[in-house]
């Protein structure tokens, strides 16, 4: 995987440091139960403000997780590219969203203990149902759901539950929308805790 901010010395601890303080300061409380070693698929939720990109990069940052995120595309045109990229940033074309799950499983099949994380929701407004590519990426890949989560209500963030792939999605989707369902975000009615849907796209 590319050179990222973690990789960068100096600047790592800095901002690990700065994380730790603004999440103090701001009254946040973060969670994990993530492993310490092995690789997963982090899924954040609920998506619906601007403000979980910047919370969920310094919870990363506090918990020590070199977490390569997975965004749209659109947002690494031009000169905020580089800096995306540069935080961890992965393009997601939704267009070509199965050679992107085809992709992500290569990568991990080649990669230890790498951490990837995705907003499944893709956008900050209310979906139906969720788009299932985070499944088939995490399943072709072999590797466990960290299901994480900013609960604004509550001030809570962080991982809270792993969840390993089944045979049965439905189930496995009605798990993760359990988990889900008392969770606040800042925008609670930009929230549908309601994704058991099957829709097998991106």
């Amino acid at each position: 995987m590319h050179f990222t901010i973690h990789d960068t010395p100096g600047v790592i601890h800095f901002m690990r440091l700065l994380s730790w303080l603004v999440l103090k300061l701001s009254g946040w409380k973060v969670v994990n139960v993530a492993p310490a070693t092995g690789s997963y698929l982090i899924i954040a939720a609920p998506h619906t403000s601007n403000w979980d990109f910047p919370l969920g990069i310094a919870i990363a940052f506090h918990l020590r997780l070199k977490v390569y995120f997975i965004a749209k595309h659109t947002l690494f045109n031009g000169f905020a590219g580089p800096i995306m990229r540069w935080l961890g940033g992965v393009p997601l074309n939704r267009g070509a969203s199965k050679n992107f799950v085809d992709a992500s499983v290569e990568i991990y099949a080649n990669s230890e203990n790498l951490i990837f994380a995705i907003a499944p929701e893709g956008t900050r407004s209310s979906v139906g149902r969720w788009k299932t590519g985070f499944y088939h990426m995490a399943k072709g890949a072999n590797v466990p759901l960290a299901l994480a989560y900013f609960d604004f209500s509550k001030r809570i963030g962080g991982i809270g539950k792993m969840l390993n792939t089944t045979e049965n999605i439905d189930a496995d989707m009605q798990a993760i929308a359990d988990f889900y369902e008392p969770v606040m975000g800042k925008y609670p009615n930009n929230f549908n805790p309601d994704i058991t849907g099957t829709k097998n796209t991106d």
